[in-house]
């Protein structure tokens, strides 16, 4: 077997979580979602464990049966942007939407992120699932999924370009010339497609890091192949080690065939480990949080992924009802495999709700059964790093505590930062600037 890279971790910070009744549990506070003291003690956590990364979700739709975290939570650009100020080497990853967003305003916010950072922005590459979004910004039709997708490969490539807008070196600031800047190295991009129609030059250089690192968080056909072809690193979601591995190939194998090495797209499943000295105790802490959930919001949960769709007309201990396409124009990767999984094993919509809503996964028990399933995971090719989140704030200090340790003896995970760059503690390279390739510099 090769050698392989030392694994990699980021956090998801989901203030109050991401499941609909955590925030009653006593540990968390509940305001946490609005509460900068709160995102930042979890960031300072995360880098005293020495994670890559810090992630930020977001979405643009909601209603009265959203999860609690969605109803009030800050926006993700101006979050990172102040914990950016706290932290010194941790990456700073948010999600912004392609589908209802500009190439030229979000290049701008991440590149600004970079400098404000020192180089640790990444930016969460998303097409918006719920067809709610488009009534919050003037649309009065949600782009088909596959459209959304196309609009994102074209925004991508517009942003990428604004951020070559100026070549290294381009701001010479001197003073006793009087000589700003130098004109031949400011680029326009003068971008007309079919989506966007953008002239450049971006107002703000490169960072040190050159463009922020690119995260995709799609599991669609659609989704793996923006993965292959435009980014960094990709957030995805597996139950069992066999998915990740097929999905790990999967991605991987589409990258190759593009002409990229596989190595410069790191795969991340999230996972949401529970951890207690003894099986007891972690089982007893997942009990913990399960019980808070009542079947009438798994059903609100559920219904989420289906683009908000009323599960309560349905009877709750007969088969999952048939839906047809329903959500094949939202979360299209989880309602395909929620529907498949329901129909193979023949669960009722009572069983399917509260697996959706409290999923237990296979990551709950002693410090050591984490670390041996992150270590095989790993060594077998479905990961080369995890996103960590937490159903409770003290389950991310267990992890920097107890687990990461084990990690570190093993010689598997890292006991100082490689790099002050994302893509440095990534091992990704900077891009080339384009208007530099091929130039002779002095």
């Amino acid at each position: 077997m090769a050698v392989r890279k030392k694994i990699k971790f980021g956090a998801l910070i989901h203030g109050v979580g991401g499941n609909i009744s955590a925030w009653r549990h006593p540990e968390i506070p509940a305001d946490a979602s609005v509460n900068f003291g709160f995102y930042k003690q979890q960031a300072l956590t995360a880098e005293a464990g020495l994670f890559d990364l810090l992630f930020i979700a977001d979405g643009l739709y909601i209603t009265e049966k959203s999860i609690p975290h969605f109803l009030n939570r800050f926006e993700p650009v101006t979050i990172l942007s102040a914990l950016a100020s706290v932290t010194s080497r941790i990456g700073l990853v948010g999600t912004l939407s392609t589908s209802y967003s500009e190439p030229f305003t979000v290049a701008r916010q991440f590149a600004s992120l970079d400098h404000i950072s020192g180089g640790r922005a990444g930016w969460n590459v998303v097409t918006s699932p719920l067809e709610g979004s488009a009534r919050n910004y003037g649309k009065t039709e949600h782009p088909s999924h596959d459209e959304r997708y196309r609009i994102a490969e074209e925004f991508l490539e517009v942003a990428r370009g604004l951020w070559d807008s100026w070549e290294d070196g381009a701001f010479i600031r001197d003073k006793e010339s009087g000589v700003f800047f130098d004109p031949a190295k400011m680029h326009r991009l003068n971008h007309k497609g079919k989506y966007f129609s953008v002239e450049g030059p971006l107002n703000i250089a490169r960072s040190k890091q050159g463009h922020p690192v690119i995260f995709q968080a799609g599991s669609s056909e659609s989704g793996k192949n923006l993965a292959a072809r435009s980014a960094d690193a990709v957030f995805t979601g597996h139950e069992t080690i066999e998915e990740a591995r097929e999905f790990y190939r999967d991605v991987k194998g589409r990258a190759a065939a593009l002409g990229r090495s596989p190595d410069e797209i790191a795969i991340f499943p999230g996972i949401g480990p529970i951890i207690g000295r003894t099986e007891e105790e972690a089982e007893r802490k997942y009990e913990e949080i399960a019980s808070l959930v009542s079947i009438d919001k798994a059903l609100d949960f559920l219904g989420r992924f289906f683009d908000h769709h009323d599960f309560s007309q349905y009877p709750l201990d007969e088969p999952f009802p048939d839906l047809g396409d329903l959500g094949s124009n939202s979360f299209r990767s989880g309602t395909d495999k929620i529907k498949r999984t329901a129909k193979e094993q023949g669960l009722t919509l009572r069983q399917v709700a509260l697996r959706s809503a409290t999923p237990r996964g296979e990551f709950v028990g002693t410090p050591e059964r984490i670390a041996d399933l992150i270590q095989r995971w790993h060594e077998e090719e479905a990961a080369d790093g995890f996103i960590i989140h937490s159903a409770l704030p003290s389950g991310l200090s267990d992890f920097v505590d107890l687990v990461v340790p084990i990690l570190q003896q093993r010689g598997i995970y890292r006991t100082e930062y490689e790099s002050d760059t994302l893509r440095g503690n990534l091992g990704l390279p900077i891009p080339e600037n384009r208007y530099a390739r091929g130039k002779v510099t002095s």
